[in-house]
């Protein structure tokens, strides 16, 4: 899913200069990818024994290669808009699918793979951004995505065999999101299983208004970060970016949850967050190679972070479908956050990640309000928190 869904950042650039693709025309295609990966979670939501099994995500694998395969068959804009709508539906059943066998495979014991499975998407994104710094040169923007197609094809004979069709989903217990223990008496002496409102339910809005924020300001580097670098670093430095994003975000799942052992997770949210923004903002304010790659650095290594954290404060709130309604108001915010930037396309990309970073930061304000009296007693207790009288 890595690969699939990400690979289009790096190929941006070349399909620019070689196949006369537009700014407008680029931020479209974006846009069309994350509106088919709000699709898909929708579909998953509503239909899991359809969706959320191992024939669709096998077929989801199938589809998704054969949407790479015919990028390059294919010319203009609606043409490849449509490949992208695809890719972005089956992209979101592979990381259901994924995500739910996953978490129940591990439920009770090594939970903390839970975090380096999650840094699949960083590998992908690392093996598709050495594939096209390797192409940028020798080859062509339509050998790019053929050889993504191969690369996809071979990541998927191993993951042919995940998910099953009665995997159940995740439950929340008392050690938070993916624990198969029952909920606290606590929990169920103040009727939450009776239909009173959840005992998390007034930061859980903060929460779901944060990371909607932070799906509209990351999304908007998350797509052009490479072409704004290449525009102020001339050179490889832009693919050389992505690769170090992918390498960074790799283990940044499993460092952050690790983490939350320690801290609360609201607190190590706003500073991921803050993070973020300063890595988004800095190959604007500092021109030059070493920023560029700093900046890819410091993005790759915060924003699986910051979806492993948002999501895991979703569980231990005990909101129910925490974790797919924050999916949703995240999907929502990547849908917005290429429409957002568009007329500032017009003058380079840089304005445009300024705005992701400013939007990013105010996802950091939005998480520090969430801190204020946070019911940590709802879970295990971090070892540098106290509990609340």
């Amino acid at each position: 899913m890595g690969v699939g869904r990400f690979v289009y950042t790096p190929i941006l650039p070349l399909m620019q200069a070689q196949a006369g693709l537009s700014p407008q025309t680029g931020a479209d295609l974006a846009t069309a990818n994350y509106v088919g990966y709000l699709l898909g979670a929708v579909a998953a939501i509503v239909a899991p024994g359809v969706f959320a099994s191992r024939r669709a995500l096998r077929s989801s694998l199938v589809i998704l290669v054969a949407t790479l395969v015919l990028m390059p068959a294919v010319h203009g804009g609606p043409a490849w808009a449509s490949l992208r709508l695809v890719a972005g539906v089956v992209s979101a059943l592979i990381f259901v699918v994924a995500a739910d066998a996953m978490l129940a495979g591990l439920r009770g014991h090594a939970h903390h793979l839970t975090g380096w499975a999650f840094g699949g998407i960083g590998a992908g994104i690392a093996l598709s951004g050495v594939l096209v710094l390797v192409l940028r040169d020798v080859g062509t923007w339509q050998q790019a995505w053929w050889a993504t197609a191969a690369l996809t094809a071979l990541l998927s004979v191993p993951a042919w065999r995940l998910g099953g069709a009665a995997t159940p989903p995740p439950r929340v217990g008392r050690r938070g999101l993916g624990e198969g223990t029952a909920p606290s008496p606590r929990v169920e002496r103040r009727g939450l299983d009776r239909g009173a409102p959840p005992p998390g339910r007034r930061w859980f809005g903060v929460l779901l208004v944060s990371y909607t924020l932070e799906g509209t300001g990351y999304i908007i580097a998350g797509t052009f970060l490479v072409t704004a670098i290449e525009q102020s670093a001339p050179g490889p430095a832009g693919g050389l970016a992505w690769v170090l994003a992918g390498v960074a975000a790799l283990p940044s799942s499993a460092l952050w949850a690790w983490l939350s052992r320690t801290w609360s997770r609201p607190a190590l949210l706003v500073a991921a967050l803050a993070v973020q923004a300063a890595g988004i903002a800095l190959p604007v304010l500092v021109g030059g190679v070493v920023p560029a790659l700093v900046s890819a650095a410091l993005f790759g290594a915060t924003f699986l972070g910051v979806a492993t954290l948002a999501l895991a404060a979703g569980g231990h709130l005990r909101v129910p479908r925490a974790v797919a309604i924050l999916t949703t108001g995240y999907s929502v915010g990547q849908i917005l956050g290429p429409v957002v930037v568009t007329p500032l396309l017009r003058s380079g990309y840089r304005p445009a990640l300024l705005v992701g970073a400013g939007l990013v930061a105010l996802a950091a304000v939005a998480a520090g309000a969430l801190r204020h009296r946070f019911p940590h007693h709802l879970g295990p207790l971090p070892r540098r928190v106290r509990a609340l009288p």
